[in-house]
């Protein structure tokens, strides 16, 4: 069982805010995807807000994520302005990676945001490798790597926690358990009970916890976090959970029961945080409104600035393709 986080009522609240816009950012992209104003897909989030929330909140901003293409949110808690992830959602110059791409393999190293490739568990290599860095300078920083259960059968992810293991590395595996990997249920790409016990073989600690309840989350990501702190090396957490949408916003999900996303749905993570935040005295009708007034702005705010934004002419495709020199970074270039 985790130790309860010592969280503050301006943490709590803060943590509440955070649910609430990765939410509300989701559900917009939906709504513009479906007015045809996106570029490319949208994979969406919706219903796993919690693991992304509860893993980042309290993250250093020298301390490194590898998010999935679910995880707005944590671009969100790592510093990542609404509007400017937006435009990169649309596409735009303004974007963080001034149009190049979508938001599935954006990165932001200023942040600690290290962008996703479409192999998914490729990025668990990376984050050991960013983990090792972190060791040669002897730095106390710890790297987050997200990926789901369909991901956990990739060599890439075997790989890459036998050699934190090995290397005692300040990793944090965050595996978000959502039950299927496109159309594949768990129980047919799997013959142990959960994802987590595989840790156990490699040499570290494995936890299995329910992705839905914030505060189990923040827990277990907190002890995780600090152990790594200390160089007692990484942990595998897994966290239960259930996407609401499809594999994409154009997959209707027929492999699934009406009567599994109904029971998934009643477990909403957002409820379940505002009924605790509720009981403690923090969460007032007065309060909720004036954060749904708080987000609703803030989201109109970032579409209206990503559709002004400017698309990218061309030459911007031959910028940013090698590191800055020594002599351009003296000078204050690149």
């Amino acid at each position: 069982m985790p130790k309860k986080p010592r969280l503050s009522d301006d943490d709590l609240l803060e943590m509440h805010y955070s649910l609430r816009l990765s939410r509300a950012f989701e559900e917009r992209l939906s709504v513009l995807h479906r007015q045809g104003k996106i570029i490319g897909g949208i994979y969406s989030g919706i219903g796993q807000e919690a693991i992304t929330v509860g893993a980042c909140y309290g993250l250093r901003r020298e301390d490194f994520i590898c998010p999935l293409h679910r995880d707005l949110g944590a671009f969100l808690l790592k510093g990542v302005p609404a509007r400017v992830l937006m435009a990169q959602v649309f596409g735009k110059r303004t974007g963080l990676s001034k149009g190049k791409d979508s938001y599935l393999h954006a990165g932001d190293s200023r942040l600690g945001i290290f962008g996703n490739t479409s192999m998914l568990g490729a990025n668990l290599p990376v984050a050991c490798g960013i983990a090792y860095g972190f060791r040669l300078r002897r730095q106390d920083h710890v790297a987050v790597a997200f990926f789901g259960e369909g991901a956990a059968n990739v060599g890439d992810v075997h790989e890459a926690m036998n050699f934190a293991a090995v290397h005692r590395l300040a990793v944090v595996f965050v595996c978000e358990n959502n039950l299927y990997a496109f159309s594949t249920p768990f129980e047919q790409a799997f013959a142990i009970p959960e994802v987590a016990v595989r840790a156990q073989a490699y040499g570290f600690p494995g936890v299995d916890v329910y992705g839905n309840d914030l505060l189990r989350v923040h827990g277990v990501m907190q002890e995780a976090i600090a152990r790594a702190r200390r160089g007692e090396g990484p942990t595998l957490v897994e966290c239960k959970t259930f996407r609401w949408h499809g594999h994409s916003e154009h997959d209707p999900a027929s492999y699934r029961t009406e009567e599994e996303l109904i029971e998934w749905r009643s477990r909403d993570p957002i409820p379940l945080f505002e009924r605790y935040l509720t009981e403690k005295g923090l969460l007032t009708d007065e309060v909720q409104r004036r954060l749904t007034e708080r987000i609703e702005k803030e989201i109109d705010e970032a579409v209206a600035f990503a559709e002004e934004s400017p698309w990218p002419e061309g030459p911007e495709a031959f910028e940013d393709i090698y590191a800055p020199s020594e002599a351009e970074v003296s000078h204050g270039e690149g």
